[in-house]
């Protein structure tokens, strides 16, 4: 907090001495330079402070929705230390992501990079990102989720369940599946010793995200980067093992089939020229960053939503009781059928990432001058386009920032689709182009697993009032404490 009292101070004599120097004519005009309208704050800092401290508020989107009403869909500010054009138009936002590599391309913080690794893959370019993206999308498409990772998934699920007592963190417990899922798709390691360690450190680089990046060794961040390179050290050990298991002379057929079919297997068995140590670790690093805290966050939020909407919550149990009670036993596993068979799961699902907005949007940075909207953005800037802001605008969802999961039922987009007004390309809580999150159908297929078990398994009550926060990212205060009553085991 004193630093933060002391860089407003600075901020603030610096900001004086810009209008002493400059007088009012002489002012960014952005009108001349073909920019959209808006404000670029002050000297250095922009509006950075204005943005951070508008998301402590319980308004999920009252820096944009300010802008946008004084300005339009489209608007110029300064924040974490460059210009940036933000967008809140649906079109415009397509645009961006259709070129990205064309007019475009991926542009954040070297703090971010310093924390995933410059070959993971939110940060890869060009030819060696589309690669990678393709073999991410095939390991984690349809059949491989049905004929590979389904049953993990069920199985790590109840493991979990299991495992509750009478009152529970749920973002916590939630984070803890969704990492031993990722680690099963990725190393096919099942929850252990080694495990339970890599994840702790994995909760304080996931801090880093968070936090000033301020590199000392006593701060958040500092801290994060000691804990991402414990990190790196134990999957390129891992690496460095399975590549000789990989690479071993004079393998017998039999040692071939008993190869592990995950991710790892995949990128070794690369047969474009082969992928170095350092891009499996980066890689691997920054899918258990994706795989851990995004999907987590909405089971929770959903969770959280459902309580709070007891209509929806009990349309939702009699939709997976009618499913368990097709099974065998209380405990039987899930299969491919089942869950094809729960279309208001889908509709739970797209509700919570639509109001809930895990990714609130995306940085770009222009590669050329590009025309938008009758206006010119140069060269080198940067380029927000905000999926939040679109998927809280009255104009596209009617009551737009209600938990409203039948709006779903009445759209003709499917489980992928878009808004109530029938525009196109309105929601995208999984990005677009060539930057489409490669691990969407695997997040609704985790998602929907566990609301099954937790719904069919268990009775639950919050433990005590908890609200929504929305910076840098949608999350609950107080991890969403519940108490919970269990109905049978799930394994």
């Amino acid at each position: 907090m004193d630093v933060l009292v002391v860089y407003l101070l600075c901020s603030f004599f610096l900001y004086l001495i810009f209008l002493i120097i400059f007088p009012r004519s002489s002012r960014f005009n952005f009108r001349k330079l073909g920019l959209p309208p808006g404000n670029l704050g002050l000297p250095f800092v922009g509006e950075s402070l204005q943005l951070i401290s508008a998301y402590k508020t319980g308004n999920p989107e009252p820096f944009i929705d300010d802008r946008v009403n004084r300005y339009g869909s489209l608007f110029t500010t300064h924040v974490f230390g460059e210009p940036t054009v933000f967008s809140a138009d649906p079109e415009t936002n397509r645009f961006v992501l259709q070129n990205e590599g064309k007019l475009f391309e991926s542009s954040y913080p070297s703090s971010i990079s310093n924390l995933l690794g410059r070959h993971s893959l939110l940060l890869m370019k060009g030819g060696l990102h589309k690669r990678m993206h393709s073999l991410t999308m095939s390991f984690a498409n349809s059949t491989i989720i049905r004929d590979i990772l389904l049953d993990d998934i069920d199985r790590l699920v109840r493991l979990n369940l299991n495992s509750w007592t009478d009152h529970v963190f749920l973002q916590d417990e939630a984070k803890k599946i969704t990492f031993e899922v990722t680690m099963k798709q990725l190393m096919s390691f099942d929850p252990g010793e080694w495990t339970e360690k890599l994840r702790k450190e994995y909760l304080l680089l996931i801090d880093g995200f968070f936090s000033l990046p301020l590199p000392f060794f006593f701060t958040t961040y500092g801290k994060a980067i000691r804990a991402r390179k414990k990190v790196a050290e134990a999957l390129r050990a891992m690496v460095r093992e399975r590549r000789k298991e990989s690479e071993g002379e004079g393998e017998s057929n039999n040692n071939k089939e008993k190869k592990k079919k995950d991710m790892l297997e995949a990128l070794l068995g690369d047969g474009e020229g082969g992928f170095s140590d350092e891009e499996i670790v980066d890689f691997l690093l920054a899918l258990l960053v994706a795989g851990y805290d995004t999907t987590s966050t909405i089971m929770t939020l959903a969770v959280k939503f459902l309580t709070e909407t007891p209509l929806a919550l009990a349309q939702l149990k009699e939709e997976h009781e009618e499913i368990r009670a097709k099974k065998q036993s209380s405990s039987a596993a899930l299969e491919w059928s089942d869950y094809k068979s729960m279309p208001f799961t889908q509709c739970v699902i797209n509700e919570t990432l639509r109001v809930a907005n895990i990714i609130s949007g995306v940085f770009r940075r222009t590669t050329a001058d590009v025309n938008l909207k009758g206006y010119t953005i140069p060269k080198g800037w940067k380029v927000f386009a905000s999926f939040r802001a679109v998927h809280l605008d009255q104009i596209h969802y009617k009551e737009a920032r209600t938990f409203n999961p039948w709006r779903w039922q009445q759209s003709n987009s499917g489980s992928m689709g878009g808004g109530s007004t029938g525009t196109g390309n309105v929601f995208t809580p999984f990005g677009g182009g060539p930057r489409l999150c490669p691990g969407y159908e695997l997040a609704r297929v985790e998602i929907s697993i566990f609301l099954h078990h937790l719904i069919t398994g268990f009775t639950w009550v919050p433990a005590e009032e908890d609200k929504l926060v929305f910076f840098p990212t949608t999350r609950t205060l107080k991890h969403f404490p519940i108490k919970v009553q269990r109905k049978h085991r799930l394994a």
